[in-house]
């Protein structure tokens, strides 16, 4: 049942300069909040990858490369346009000292005005997005994705306000849930035939789901208020988050726009498939760890503690997760492609392979950010994101000419570059020093190259097996000696991450 929000509304000449909502961590232990937040949205996240791969699997095998390059290129325009959709509006709620029912409705009516425009764009540059590809059936993809923009106000205004109050579990359960729609629509269309659409039609109902399913969780029905004095300082914050995510789509979207022109759309559809299963990581399991880390970096930052443990904390937690993960994809992506996506998809297992090797410094980069826009230091986030910007385009058109392993070889260059102007820039400003992050990430590091020394024996001296059998062995010995090499070099950091979970205060690095 729908409850109005517990906000008061404020003449704009009366509001306080203090919190009209008091701050949601006010007599609350910072730790376990996030403990809880990260519990909950990270689980329900694996338990929605879980679902949603499950069915990608099937549907993989149900449609071929050229239906997921198709898929590719309109995601490309779609993903273009995204960057105005006002997310970066409502995110400011969560780094606002002042906050009331007006200013909600000013952001809500903010969002309901980009995202009709971004869904009107979107229908009028159908034709000329499907002439650029030279495929006809883009432009008719184009004009049904563009209902997703319309979904945008009703799940990114009621998102932000329960990230704000760092109150995941709702989230978590509603991203579950739409997730299961998503992979069963998904599923469900490809069996039934309808090819690529099956692709076009699943999101929608997704963000439809979602939608919905955060409204209700936020408790929350505001009108829209278009009037928008008294909030400068709203404006201003997401608009320089809204260059910075102009800048990010730049930089993740110009491979798959570069090579929409030059890669026949099997050979695209092998890349961006080789691309996804790669970014499973950065894309699926990341976003929920940054959702959590930016209010509690903004919490921090407000109460006067220092932010440079909790950002080693999360550097180390991430590079204990995303080193062994990526580096074993690498060393097993034959067999592993070779059992998910069945034969028609084998030329795609050496792409995969080449950007799982760098996909841990692209990983650790992305994690960086909140550090500095939780505390209202967007520019540092502009800077880095306009240096992807500029650097991987460079290298996307001098790679494509080698076809998609001249893209790999763009991410080998790009990626750790980035990752080292994001450090250069971000270190000085939260108080780490090299030294320390070097000490931070010197056990997943040594962990993991332990691991992969034993897997790169076996595998040497393996007689041809059934790629199944040959996947399941080689995961398993994986694990094994990365377990293994975790209680010989890291042990005191995996004991700080259990003792995390289990204490209440959040303890030094």
């Amino acid at each position: 049942m729908f409850t109005f929000a517990p906000y008061r509304l404020l003449p704009m000449s009366d509001a306080p300069q203090q919190p009209a909502i008091p701050s949601p961590l006010q007599g609350a232990g910072l730790a376990a909040r996030v403990r809880s937040a990260l519990a909950w949205r990270w689980g329900t996240q694996v338990l929605a990858q879980v679902i949603t791969w499950t069915s990608t699997i099937a549907v993989v095998r149900l449609l071929s490369p050229s239906d997921y390059g198709l898929y590719a290129m309109s995601q490309a325009v779609v993903t273009a346009l995204a960057f105005l959709n006002g997310q970066s509006f409502a995110t400011s709620l969560i780094q606002t000292d002042r906050l009331d029912e007006r200013r909600i409705g000013q952001v809500f009516g903010l969002l309901l005005l980009l995202n009709g425009a971004l869904a009107l764009t979107q229908v009028l540059l159908a034709p000329w997005a499907a002439r650029y590809y030279g495929e006809p059936l883009i432009a008719p993809m184009l004009r049904a994705q563009a209902l997703i923009f319309l979904t945008i106000p009703f799940a990114a205004l009621p998102q932000e306000l329960l990230a704000r109050r760092i109150e995941f579990r709702s989230q978590g359960l509603v991203n579950l849930a739409s997730a299961m729609v998503g992979a069963g629509s998904a599923l469900a269309l490809a069996w039934l035939g309808f090819g690529v659409w099956a692709l076009v039609y699943a999101p929608i109902l997704m963000f439809a789901t979602r939608a919905i399913g955060l409204t209700v969780a936020a408790r929350m029905l505001v009108w829209p208020v278009f009037d928008l004095r008294g909030a400068g300082d709203l404006v201003s914050f997401g608009g320089a988050l809204t260059i910075c995510q102009f800048l990010w789509i730049v930089q993740s979207q110009s491979d798959i726009v570069i090579a929409g022109r030059s890669f026949a759309a099997h050979e695209l559809g092998l890349y961006s498939e080789a691309l996804f299963l790669t970014l499973i990581i950065t894309g699926r399991f990341l976003p929920p760890i940054n959702e959590v880390c930016f209010p509690t970096f903004a919490e921090l930052h407000k109460s006067g503690k220092p932010l440079g443990p909790f950002f080693l904390r999360i550097q180390r937690t991430v590079a204990l997760v995303v080193m062994p993960a990526y580096i074993g994809l690498s060393l097993v992506a034959g067999p592993a492609v070779a059992t998910l996506f069945g034969p028609k998809w084998a030329e795609m297992a050496p792409i995969a392979a080449g950007l799982a090797l760098i996909m841990p410094a692209f990983a650790l980069q992305i994690v960086c950010s909140p550090a500095t826009t939780g505390t209202g230091q967007a520019r540092t986030y502009m800077i880095t994101n306009g240096a992807g910007a500029l650097l991987f385009p460079l290298l996307f058109l001098a790679g494509v000419s080698h076809g998609p392993q001249g893209l790999v070889s763009a991410w080998w260059i790009g990626a750790p570059a980035l990752l080292a102007i994001t450090y250069a820039l971000t270190l000085p400003r939260i108080g780490v020093r090299w030294r320390e992050l070097a000490a931070a990430l010197a056990p997943a590091a040594l962990s993991t190259a332990a691991m992969a020394a034993v897997v790169l024996a076996v595998r040497a001296g393996l007689p041809p097996l059934p790629a199944p059998v040959e996947l399941g062995l080689l995961a398993g010995i994986g694990a094994a000696s990365y377990l293994a090499a975790l209680l010989l070099f890291a042990r005191d950091a995996v004991s700080e991450i259990a003792a995390f979970v289990l204490r209440r205060e959040l303890a030094p690095v």
